[in-house]
């Protein structure tokens, strides 16, 4: 048994990215970063995703798309504000893309588990090295103009998440966890 990988799972926090700011990464550290998350159950091996690392301009670009995007669907403002503001952190931002294999016989389902798996891996990696990750996604990930022109992808692709990392300079606040009774059956 590894109690400490037990203990850092039992107590893992994700950070709010506005919560983020430097030091980042070092390449060698995103490097690591990227070896870890894509360590991830993958039927058929078919590596189902796509990572982007995003520098600051590309950052900047994916919040000014997510509210000129959403001021054209008529989004409430604030909220657009809040979703383009989790880009424009001191943070390091990681698109974690669902890119499903067509014509195999693993289900579009389990390939989209897979990018999931990598979005959970890398917030993981991030804070075993000691930094602060948060996954999201909002709806962008699933929006035809974003997604074509972020990504320039089309569905069945989408965007699994975004997965902000930095050094967070307080404890994020602890949240309530589920009630393991009410969500658990056990059978015979």
């Amino acid at each position: 048994m590894n109690a400490s990988v037990l203990e850092f799972l039992l107590t893992r926090r994700s950070v709010p990215a506005r919560m983020m700011a430097g030091p980042l990464p070092s390449e060698d550290e995103v490097q690591q970063l990227l070896r870890a998350a894509t360590r991830v159950p993958d039927h058929g091996k078919l590596e189902p995703f796509r990572l982007v690392v995003h520098g600051a301009e590309a950052r900047r670009h994916l919040a000014d798309l997510t509210r000129k995007l959403g001021a054209e669907k008529g989004m409430d403002p604030e909220r657009l504000q809040k979703q383009a503001q989790a880009f424009e952190g001191e943070h390091l931002t990681i698109s974690v893309l669902s890119t499903p294999v067509e014509g195999t016989k693993i289900p579009l389902v389990e390939q989209q588990m897979t990018a999931g798996a990598v979005c959970l891996s890398l917030v993981n990696a991030a804070q075993a090295m000691g930094y602060g990750g948060h996954w999201l996604s909002s709806w962008m990930a699933l929006d035809k103009d974003f997604l074509r022109q972020a990504f320039d992808l089309s569905a069945p692709a989408m965007v699994a998440g975004f997965v902000h990392i930095g050094t967070t300079p307080v404890t994020p606040p602890e949240r309530p966890r589920p009630d393991l009774e009410k969500i658990v059956t056990y059978q015979p």
